[in-house]
């Protein structure tokens, strides 16, 4: 369950039971201002798991939106990867869909998730 404001540019490695299926670094999009680059341990504790709200001094206070998203790949055939996805509020959906979601930052984060799946099927 990544934060909805993280945006992943470049795999780490680690856990295929991570959210978006590796550590990522990225860029924070929190706020609608330039991208800010987080730390370490905030790409740690918060970016890449989610639930940052009232934690993190990033997150927008009073954001009605999601805490976190989730993905899962729902199948994969000929080179296509299907997914699906969950942004959640207080432990709870808020809102889901098959495929790619339209926010941008959702949608690198799924294309993250497929990355890191690939990755891990080519090695196994």
């Amino acid at each position: 369950m990544a934060c909805p404001y993280f945006y992943p540019v470049e795999a780490r490695g680690g856990s295929p039971m991570l959210p978006l299926g590796d550590s990522w670094t990225g860029v924070c999009r929190a706020g609608g201002g330039e991208p800010f680059q987080p730390g370490d341990a905030s790409l740690k504790q918060w970016c890449n798991l989610g639930y940052a709200r009232g934690e993190c001094p990033r997150f927008p206070a009073g954001d009605g939106g999601g805490d976190a998203v989730r993905f899962t790949i729902t199948g994969c055939e000929g080179g296509a990867v299907g997914i699906y996805y969950v942004v959640e509020r207080d432990h709870h959906p808020l809102a889901h869909g098959a495929g790619y979601p339209d926010d941008p930052i959702l949608r690198r984060q799924a294309e993250a998730y497929v990355e890191s799946y690939r990755r891990r099927s080519a090695n196994s």
